[in-house]
């Protein structure tokens, strides 16, 4: 247990230094490439995160999601592409490779709907190479470059104002 917490700590500090590194992408090209990181004990709706990226016109080919989940072995869910902490270790290290690919992965736009406070969840938004990242309102705000405060269970209203400020920022 008290191991547990040092891990958490390391990974706290990893979070913070690729955070105060980061430097925020004045790139205003079109949305051709998106990520989504979804925590699969907030939301079980995968499917309308396709209809989103339809809605963008982004292929089917340059959508991915991932689901981080709590739970050690992985149940009833289709898509192959769940992890869970064993995923994750000291210092922000990622052990999975498929996963490691994922955040390596330059998008162009990357979605963390999820609003539960989660040093693991934090970790893989902090983590990814994506130019623009949109999530809902969460507690550390520098995670996010556009925060939609909204229910996490109102996918209508994320989506409405998601389009809204993409158009204003001329991304779609």
């Amino acid at each position: 247990m008290i191991l547990k917490g040092f891990k958490e700590k390391s990974n706290e500090k990893y979070i913070n230094r690729t955070l105060n590194n980061r430097l925020v992408s004045q790139d205003s090209s079109k949305i051709k490439k998106i990520g989504v990181l979804v925590n699969k004990g907030e939301l079980i709706e995968y499917k309308w995160f396709e209809a989103l990226a339809k809605t963008l016109k982004v292929k089917p080919n340059d959508f991915q999601l991932i689901i981080f989940t709590k739970e050690k072995k992985i149940e009833g869910i289709n898509i192959n592409k769940t992890y869970n902490e064993n995923n994750i270790g000291w210092n922000g290290v990622i052990k999975d490779p498929d996963l490691k690919r994922f955040l390596d992965t330059d998008f162009d736009i990357f979605i963390s709907y999820y609003t539960e406070e989660s040093i693991s969840l934090k970790l893989l938004t902090a983590a990814s190479k994506a130019k623009f990242k949109v999530g809902v309102l969460q507690d550390d705000e520098r995670l996010n470059d556009l925060i939609i405060k909204t229910k996490i269970k109102d996918l209508d209203t994320f989506k409405s104002e998601l389009m809204k400020y993409l158009t204003v920022l001329n991304k779609i």
